[in-house]
């Protein structure tokens, strides 16, 4: 089982790349099966493309538990064939579990398993409270506030 941790390619620290942590983050021993990509599409989405050779969708299983990722496939070829003799067998159709750390604000869209590739759609949802908004300058932040609730009681007072 290879365990990947995404969250630096969810994150922006002050416009360095945190790409360098992610590939420092794996280990050097585990095994690379089966080979993926993690692409970013949009401002807040981002996509992870697994190759998916010779897996049908019944045969893959996609689990999102505790913020990891882990996307399992159950080889039914896994048995050697004794009837063929292979001069080379380069076609490595065998079960793998591949899980990947998401960022606590990444969600799963959607998932789609095409011509021997599971793509998995992701997206990052931002808590209100953590959004950028503008703050005004030489005014309070609640006078907005204050204005309103001075309307609302000035006809009470009439």
């Amino acid at each position: 089982m290879s365990i990947s941790n995404l969250s630096p390619m969810f994150r922006r620290n002050m416009g360095f790349d945190r790409l360098n942590d992610l590939f420092e983050s794996i280990m050097p021993g585990e095994s690379h099966y089966p080979p993926y990509n993690v692409e970013k599409i949009g401002d807040d989405q981002y996509r992870i493309s697994v190759s998916a050779a010779g897996f049908s969708p019944d045969n893959l299983e996609i689990n999102l538990d505790n913020q990891v990722l882990t996307i399992t496939g159950k080889s039914s070829q896994e048995s050697n064939d004794k009837t063929a003799e292979y001069l080379y067998k380069g076609i490595s159709n065998r079960s793998f579990k591949l899980s990947l750390q998401l960022d606590p604000h990444v969600e799963v869209e959607q998932a789609n398993c095409e011509h021997g590739l599971l793509t998995i759609n992701l997206k990052r949802v931002t808590p209100e409270g953590q959004k950028s908004r503008q703050i005004p300058i030489g005014q309070k932040a609640s006078s907005e506030n204050s204005a309103q609730t001075e309307n609302i009681e000035a006809p009470q007072g009439q």
